[in-house]
């Protein structure tokens, strides 16, 4: 797992209960807005995410592989999932991506404070962005 993803469990691993979801609420207002050469209708849906979410992996270096979100801002938890991911995997190698265990998501110790369904969403983002990478 990158540095910057494991630096983001450990976050997340020294936090209890509610403060957990401040901890996602956070991340989700850091998650960044997309470059103006990037539309969301280019962008690839995540149906399996209870809210809207796209994504887009641009893999032409594959040792700097950038990683782009757009999710509601009406939508916090799905906008959290992506900016962990954006901030845990952006310009990390394709390698180091294809590396983060599946379901590494359970390290963050949110399963008692969101749904599974919303769990699975997260899950289904980073299939994803490996499916674009393999």
């Amino acid at each position: 797992m990158p540095e910057s993803l494991a630096e983001i469990v450990e976050d997340f691993a020294a936090v209890e209960g509610q403060d957990k979801l401040q901890l996602l609420l956070e991340f989700s207002r850091e998650l960044p807005e997309l470059p103006a050469h990037l539309e969301q209708a280019a962008m690839e849906p995540v149906p399996e995410c209870q809210s809207p979410l796209f994504l887009s992996v641009d893999a032409a270096d594959r040792d700097h592989v950038q990683l782009y979100f757009s999710a509601p801002p009406e939508a916090p938890t799905t906008r959290g999932f992506a900016s962990i991911l954006h901030q845990g995997l952006d310009g990390h190698s394709a390698q180091q991506i294809l590396d983060v265990p599946d379901d590494f998501y359970v390290a963050l110790g949110l399963r008692d404070a969101v749904s599974p369904l919303r769990l699975r969403g997260m899950s289904a983002m980073l299939a994803r962005i490996k499916r674009h990478l393999k």
